[in-house]
């Protein structure tokens, strides 16, 4: 049986998941989604605002489409704060990796980045979407109930504990260790 967090748990590290940096996270892990349930983890992938990450399912198989039925540009690249990931990702030899395309130390509450905000993420920039990240079905049974219900618990909606979804502003190339930093 996968080992989870408890509600208890997680309410503990709230405040430390809180107290994450607002600027200049270096970004820990990458991951690159080919398929559905597939994830390496490259050292760079390029960004582009035509085709998100290119080979990556979101262009041929997104979650979210337009009315048209293309992929929704602003969910081409998801970031998760580490402290996040490290607080619901307690079995990581038998639970899958989260997915999200970046996992950096990063506070990714609206009062940080609220929509429209601008990111650096090495020579690529990111526009924070209106998108609201709530935690798929798979979030649940991967995590447990408890990360599910943390997400979308009373007054933790503007903490975007699962992190932030964002559209490619200028394409680029994102590598680990580079910064995510804000721009003006």
């Amino acid at each position: 049986m996968p080992l989870h967090a408890t509600a208890e748990d997680l309410a503990d590290l709230l405040p430390h998941v809180l107290a994450a940096p607002s600027d200049d996270a270096a970004v820990e892990w990458l991951c690159f989604r080919p398929g559905f349930n597939q994830r390496t983890f490259p050292d760079r992938l390029t960004l582009t605002r035509d085709q998100g990450v290119p080979g990556e399912r979101w262009l041929t198989a997104p979650w979210l489409k337009l009315p048209d039925g293309a992929a929704d540009p602003r969910i081409q690249v998801s970031i998760l704060p580490r402290r996040v990931m490290d607080a619901v990702w307690l079995d990581r030899e038998n639970t899958p990796h989260p997915g999200d395309t970046i996992v950096c130390d990063l506070d990714t509450s609206q009062a940080n980045l609220p929509v429209g905000s601008l990111l650096q993420a090495g020579t690529a920039v990111l526009r924070v979407s209106d998108v609201f990240n709530d935690g798929c079905v798979k979030w649940k049974v991967r995590y447990g109930r408890p990360a599910k219900d943390w997400i979308v618990a009373p007054g933790h909606p503007p903490l975007r504990l699962r992190g932030i979804l964002c559209s490619i502003e200028r394409d680029g190339e994102v590598a680990l260790g580079d910064r995510i930093r804000k721009l003006a």
